[in-house]
């Protein structure tokens, strides 16, 4: 137990020590939102791959999708690094970058507004944004707090405030630069941890070879007199499988907390070493964790809900709790950093878009356009400067409202994740990665796609969710990508000069 404090108290003193550090770059708008424009790709990379993985997988995900599907839960892992961070990087790095430098757009809704040269797309893409990432949110307190229940025998309740008050510290003293800061030593550990812990998980099942033997040897739940799916290939169900891989592999490339990560690098220098240091990352981190979670069913039956269900959320941590102290620490650790650099991300994109996109909503001319007068340089440093006070206070306000469904959260914490992730990305990512691309996408294909996102994820929770949310977060995303291009064939395009203008980026 000693050890485990000391390790959790350097960590976190690290981490707010950071935030002190960063605290006067964080002083305008775009050093407290961006950084600056001016990070490096080590940090971006890091930053990026820190806040796609949190305890949501490590706890949440790792567990419930390694019981059911076993080792084949692997391929969720290869599908995060192939199309979650290589494909991602390729395909909107560059493109984001420049486009969003060039129309000025700090956040995702702003984009929105600017891209599309409609304010009211800028207004509801901010409101969907905050709304749905509160139960992400939720879902990685109580991850962590799961953990750290098991590590240290504090109270749940308690877990879930301490964490929310030591992330909202660090990112309201030092922006986004103390965040990718913080994400570049949580990515160290995460990736030694996650290292460590697989061999240790192994080794008491007597060594990888063994393990699969004995995982082999157990029946499907829906034929017992079947053995081996555990152990094959594909599981004992692909096609659920593949809904699973679409939803956190795809997912990312809508979620407003992930591409904002391509806003703030230096140059396309970057981005190309970006692309190559953040698969990698994802590689090892992501494919451990499902790895892991695949040897589940080894460390017996999880305890029953009230309701009958298993408990998906206890199966890591009972698979941990016979590890060395050390180990446990480790972990603890591990899924400490691989959590407070979601939460961080999280908390920062929904405070920086409640602002910009809501709060101080300006109306933005087009690229090339020409507005008339100005005002005085004193008076708009002092609007900057209250931009970020109010940003930081809704730090606060995000953090409380998580923090009250984390206290009581009504599902387990991949559903919390399915619900958040298939609106947010059903209805932002066909919208977003096409405009970059594609000059027919029209205003009205970007509302189509708003009210298809987050229609049919709240459709479905509300009927008591007859289509696994999972699932149903990966039919918005894909649907998506036929619901714009059809409305943008019968519904009116932008000008001519004004897409001329914004994709002139690309030529220079």
């Amino acid at each position: 137990m000693i050890i485990k404090i000391i390790l959790t108290i350097i960590f976190l003193a690290v981490m707010v020590g950071v935030g002190i550090y960063s605290r006067k770059q964080a002083s305008t708008v775009d050093g407290f939102v961006l950084g600056g424009r001016a990070v490096g790709p080590w940090l971006t990379a890091f930053a990026y791959g820190t806040s796609y993985f949190s305890a949501v997988v490590f706890v949440g995900y790792a567990g419930q999708f390694g019981w059911k599907y076993g080792l084949s839960a692997s391929w969720i892992g290869i599908g995060n690094a192939i199309i979650g961070s290589l494909l991602a990087w390729i395909l909107l790095g560059r493109r984001t970058k420049l486009m969003t430098q060039h129309i000025e757009s700090r956040t995702m809704p702003d984009f929105f507004g600017t891209r599309y040269q409609n304010e009211w797309l800028r207004v509801v893409a901010s409101i969907i944004a905050f709304v749905f990432l509160i139960p992400y949110t939720a879902g990685v307190y109580k991850g962590i707090s799961t953990l750290f229940e098991m590590g240290f025998g504090i109270p749940y309740e308690y877990c879930v405030v301490i964490m929310a008050i030591l992330t909202a510290l660090y990112v309201i003293l030092g922006g986004y630069k103390a965040t990718a800061m913080n994400d570049f030593v949580q990515g160290v550990i995460m990736l030694f941890g996650i290292v460590v812990v697989i061999v240790a998980v192994l080794n008491s099942q007597g060594g990888l070879s063994t393990a699969v033997g004995k995982l082999a040897e157990m029946p499907n739940d829906a034929d017992p007199s079947i053995n081996g799916g555990f152990a094959s290939w594909l599981g004992p169900d692909p096609w659920n499988l593949f809904g699973v891989v679409v939803l956190t592999s795809l997912g990312t490339w809508g979620l407003p907390q992930m591409v904002g990560k391509f806003y703030s690098i230096t140059d396309e220098h970057a981005i190309r070493r970006g692309t190559i240091i953040s698969t990698f990352f994802a590689f090892v981190v992501a494919g451990g964790c499902y790895f892991l979670g695949g040897f589940g069913r080894l460390f017996g039956t999880p305890p029953t809900l009230p309701n009958g269900r298993l408990d998906f959320d206890s199966i890591v941590p009972s698979m941990l709790n016979t590890l060395p102290d050390f180990i446990i620490a480790l972990v603890v650790l591990l899924v400490l950093s691989a959590s407070m650099s979601t939460l961080a991300s999280l908390v920062l994109t929904s405070s920086s878009t409640m602002t910009l996109d809501l709060i101080y909503r300006d109306k933005k001319a087009a690229p090339g356009e020409v507005t008339e007068g100005s005002i005085d340089d004193l008076v708009a440093e002092k609007i900057e400067r209250r931009k970020v006070v109010v940003m930081r206070v809704l730090i606060v306000f995000f953090i409380a409202l998580s923090l009250m469904i984390a206290l009581n959260p009504p599902t387990f914490i991949a559903q919390l994740m399915g619900i958040s992730w298939g609106a947010l990305a059903g209805a932002f990512l066909a919208p977003f990665m096409l405009g970059l691309y594609w000059r027919g996408v029209t205003p009205a294909s970007v509302w189509a796609c708003f009210i298809w996102g987050v229609g049919i994820t709240v459709i479905n929770m509300l009927i008591g969710n007859p289509i696994n949310p999972i699932n149903c977060g990966a039919i918005a995303m894909v649907g998506g990508f036929i619901v714009v291009p059809l409305v943008s064939l019968f519904t009116p395009k932008l000008p001519d000069h004004l897409l001329n203008n914004i994709f002139n980026c690309y030529k220079k």
